[in-house]
């Protein structure tokens, strides 16, 4: 496999509705904080989800929103270098969305929509 997708995003306009709803629909528990962007949901209504400790080969995710944030499904492929994926991702007929964010600190993630208009992103170190 090349590279691993890392991380998923459920972002909606009520996030305190879908925590509880993914919360009992799957049995999640969240850590509610900031995400790595206000691009990406309202500050302190980010749920992060955490991979299972057993082992279970889950990912990690988040869901959040708020207000005036387009209800959507993401995931996040792992990249090393963020900038160079979103260059090529245009390259080849996709459009970069956003990103890299934030423009500081020790991870960022970028988006972009592949030539059919599919919003993926991307995740991984800063340069």
């Amino acid at each position: 496999m090349g590279q691993p997708v890392v991380h998923f995003e459920i972002i909606g306009s009520d996030p305190v509705t879908l925590h509880g709803y993914y919360g009992e629909l799957f049995g999640w528990e969240f850590q509610t904080r900031d995400a790595v962007s206000e691009k990406v949901s309202r500050p302190g209504e980010y749920g992060f989800v955490a991979a299972g400790a057993d082992g279970d080969g889950g990912i990690n995710g988040g869901v959040g929103g708020g207000a005036g944030y387009e209800p959507h499904v993401l995931f996040y492929v792992g990249v090393p270098d963020v900038e160079a994926a979103l260059q090529k991702a245009e390259s080849l007929g996709g459009k970069r969305m956003m990103g890299p964010e934030p423009k500081s600190g020790d991870f960022v993630v970028g988006r972009f929509t592949d030539p059919e208009g599919n919003l993926i992103g991307v995740a991984g170190p800063s340069a």
